[in-house]
């Protein structure tokens, strides 16, 4: 199943890549900010949240093309939350994907205003589709904006940095990671399957997946954080320990942290039994987010 997901995901990536540079192109703007919003769309990763939503589209036996603007919308504010939290105001991070980040090439104004384009034009790309319903685009835009703002993503930001220094329960740092990482790739999939037509029984478990694979990825990242290599991940190792920041291996051990990436991973597994679809890409997808990297 590994080349298949392996197969299925080099398609998708290039489909997708293909989408975000011609969404960039039809824009009515400057080309300094096409520029600053290229350059990092285009700047390579696993595009792990857009795949979950073209894979959920296929495991319900549908075209997982049809996922392609919501996904070129959700890869646009994933991209926006990576270049501002490369700013010297927030992380301070010199190395994304392996490239100078955003704000390194294009200098701090044009960065902000790049992650600020992506992030409003993500909802005109989906409002646009000459493809979804109008109530999909309802639903999509709400899903949207609830899984990036103070609810979701940009909320767990918030309490991340509130949390940098202090020692917190692992209650508070489910509660970061649900939100800052989760969310975006809950919205994948939940995305994926609202196109596919999954019933509201199939929505609460496909939701269930997601939850859990949120939380895989985001103690793997804190594993790799420590044990990673900055050539294989893209980025400074050890920057979560020199902000002072609480992570799985810090409250939980190395071990204890393996473990509990091993538990959310099972009970991803576990949920996407229960969606009634074809789970072969879906839980391929499992595996690689708690192995990759290695």
């Amino acid at each position: 199943m590994a080349e298949e997901l392996s197969i299925f995901m080099k398609e998708y990536k290039e489909v997708l890549e293909s989408e975000l540079s011609a969404v960039i192109e039809r824009l009515d703007a400057p080309e300094t900010l096409k520029k600053s919003m290229n350059y990092s769309l285009q700047a390579g990763g696993k595009r792990i949240r857009p795949v979950l939503l073209f894979a959920a589209l296929a495991s319900l036996g549908k075209d997982p093309k049809l996922g392609l603007e919501a996904a070129a919308a959700l890869e646009m504010i994933h991209t926006y939350s990576l270049i501002h939290d490369d700013l010297p105001s927030m992380d301070d991070d010199d190395l994304r994907r392996g490239q100078p980040t955003n704000h390194k090439v294009f200098g701090e104004a044009a960065a902000i205003l790049a992650g600020d384009a992506l992030l409003t034009y993500a909802f005109q790309v989906i409002v646009q589709s000459p493809h979804y319903s109008s109530e999909q685009k309802v639903t999509l835009v709400e899903w949207l904006a609830q899984a990036a703002g103070p609810e979701g993503m940009v909320g767990g930001q918030m309490s991340d940095m509130e949390g940098e220094g202090k020692e917190l329960t692992l209650e508070e740092l489910e509660y970061i990671h649900k939100n800052k990482t989760g969310r975006l790739l809950t919205y994948g999939v939940m995305a994926g399957a609202l196109l596919a037509g999954a019933n509201e029984e199939q929505l609460a478990h496909f939701k269930n997946y997601a939850f859990h694979v949120g939380i895989a990825f985001q103690i793997q990242d804190d594993i790799l954080d420590v044990e990673g290599s900055e050539e294989k991940i893209g980025k400074r190792i050890g920057s979560d320990t020199a902000k002072e920041k609480s992570t799985y291996p810090a409250l939980l051990t190395m071990e204890g942290a393996k473990e509990a990436l091993n538990k959310h991973a099972d009970a991803a597994l576990t949920a996407l039994q229960y969606t009634k679809a074809d789970p072969a890409l879906l839980s391929a997808l499992v595996e690689l987010i708690v192995t990759r990297d290695r």
